[in-house]
């Protein structure tokens, strides 16, 4: 399967986003808890994307490791504001919108890999990864 990738600029979009990562996991044999799992770290970091940077697009890339399993991972990006302080970021309850401060945290939970990228003024870039069962 090839990588598909997805503007996310409005509301909308995070639904079609957290959509069509559902069905590519479905696609890819995930049980249900995964696709569960990826359409909500889709949710929650496109919904960061809109509200924080205004825009940005996600990746969504099919891949197999060295062993032949199958994992799907999902990048993020924008060119926004950035993240000051990634650690405080991190922390469930900081938030320097209104929100209840559990996205990023309660995203790298979800997934098996997590890797968050950010520069004040340049953008942010999330990737997530996660292996098929």
């Amino acid at each position: 399967m090839e990588s598909r990738t997805i503007a996310l600029e409005h509301d909308q979009d995070i639904a079609i986003a957290r959509n069509q990562v559902r069905a590519l996991a479905a696609a890819l044999g995930f049980r249900l808890l995964d696709q569960t799992r990826l359409a909500t770290v889709t949710s929650e970091l496109a919904r960061n994307i809109v509200k924080y940077a205004g825009r940005g697009r996600l990746i969504a890339q099919p891949t197999r490791g060295a062993d032949g399993r199958t994992a799907l991972r999902l990048i993020f990006e924008d060119t926004g504001p950035g993240i000051p302080d990634i650690a405080a970021a991190m922390r469930d309850g900081f938030s320097t919108g209104r929100g209840l401060g559990k996205g990023l945290p309660g995203s790298q939970r979800l997934i098996d890999e997590f890797k968050i990228e950010s520069e004040a003024g340049r953008g942010t870039r999330v990737t997530v990864l996660h292996w098929k069962v």
